[in-house]
């Protein structure tokens, strides 16, 4: 019997660690790496990390590409930290908002060989935690006491670790909702601590036929406030009109704002759309892919709840070809076009012509 934590959930406290600007250790075949988010890093304690030797930043391809710094892998880009920069200069490496103000901000010397692993890592678990992917790394292979000694959530990494993912439903209960009386809620929890996830059920689906079904991803802006810039919100009432017409379907309510890369990033990316970049462009910039989403949770929950086949509400073919990928067939892709208005006609046109939406 024991009580410490697992690999799983030292991965949870590690992006608990980086969001309140606490490094962390990942440790992986002998090689050990302190790392700070470049998102939350104070001055002293990046004084404290100099004092243990010369750290890097790690940052993806992709804001390597804006930033004009050579990238020598596909996976990280891992760019010398100046002997005179401070946590502004690294604030401005990580985020793009000053990019046109200030674009000149090298020169950049990046590192080409060594392993890199471990800085990939450690951008992949700030993605996690919903912060700008973007790190500070220091190799501490030959001084691994700091961890102890410093009291740092220490993280062993392996890949069948970075691939699990397990989901665990919780509750459900009776809620009847406006579309439709007979509506069930179901509640479903990830052993890794990230956010919950829902599924709304309406009527008594049967399990062997494929189902009317609809995989949201949340959008605190569209859904609850409204906006005018997406279509989400009216995406959401209609999807549930159109189960509640039915009589039974499911709508998958799964917490990945903002594509997954989480609320603040994606008013960062909402700024710099304010500075004439599509939405492609302005994640991007900040260092993410088109869609940070991962579409194992609906098929998990869709497979948890006995659904093997799905008549997909979508107007992403690539959400469909991405359904089949994980265990779940779709039968039928079912249109879903609502919710097109004058501030969103730019949003919707890059939708169509970077992300293949049928509009």
């Amino acid at each position: 019997m024991t009580l410490a934590p697992n690999p799983t959930e030292l991965l949870a406290r590690a992006r608990a660690d980086l969001r309140m600007g606490v490094p962390v250790v990942l440790t992986h075949d002998g090689r050990a790496v302190l790392v700070a988010a470049a998102e939350t890093l104070s001055s002293g304690r990046l004084n404290e990390i100099r004092a243990v030797g010369d750290p890097v930043v790690a940052i993806t391809p992709r804001r390597a590409e804006t930033l004009k710094a050579r990238a020598y892998s596909d996976r990280v880009a891992r760019i010398k930290l100046p002997r005179d920069a401070g946590t502004d200069w690294i604030a401005s490496v990580a985020d793009p908002a000053d990019d046109l103000a200030h674009p000149m901000k090298g020169p950049f010397h990046t590192l080409r060989s060594g392993d890199e692993g471990l800085e990939a890592q450690s951008i992949a678990l700030c993605k996690s935690a919903r912060l700008l992917p973007a790190t500070l790394v220091i190799d501490i292979s030959n001084t691994p006491e700091i961890a102890s000694v410093e009291n740092l959530t220490v993280v062993p990494l392996n890949q069948e670790m970075v691939d699990t993912l397990s989901l665990a439903p919780v509750i459900h209960a009776r809620l009847p909702l406006s579309v439709s009386e007979a509506g069930r809620l179901h509640i479903f929890r990830p052993d890794d601590g990230s956010e919950e996830h829902y599924a709304v059920e309406i009527g008594r689906p049967p399990r062997d036929m494929p189902v009317l079904a609809r995989l949201h991803s949340a959008c605190f802006t569209g859904d609850v406030l409204g906006s005018l810039k997406c279509d989400c919100g009216p995406q959401l009432h209609t999807a549930l009109a159109r189960i509640g017409q039915e009589g039974h379907g499911v709508l998958l309510y799964l917490n990945q704002e903002g594509r997954g890369i989480g609320l603040a990033n994606k008013m960062r990316a909402y700024s710099l759309q304010d500075q004439g970049f599509d939405t492609v462009e302005a994640n991007h910039r900040l260092g993410f892919e088109d869609d940070e989403r991962d579409f194992r949770i609906g098929a998990m929950i869709l497979k948890s709840l006995g659904f093997s086949s799905v008549r997909l509400m979508t107007n992403n073919p690539r959400k469909v070809a991405m359904m089949d990928e994980v265990g779940i067939q779709v039968a039928e892709r079912v249109p879903l076009k609502a919710g097109k208005g004058a501030h969103n006609q730019a949003y919707l046109a890059t939708k169509a012509s970077k992300s293949g939406h049928l509009l």
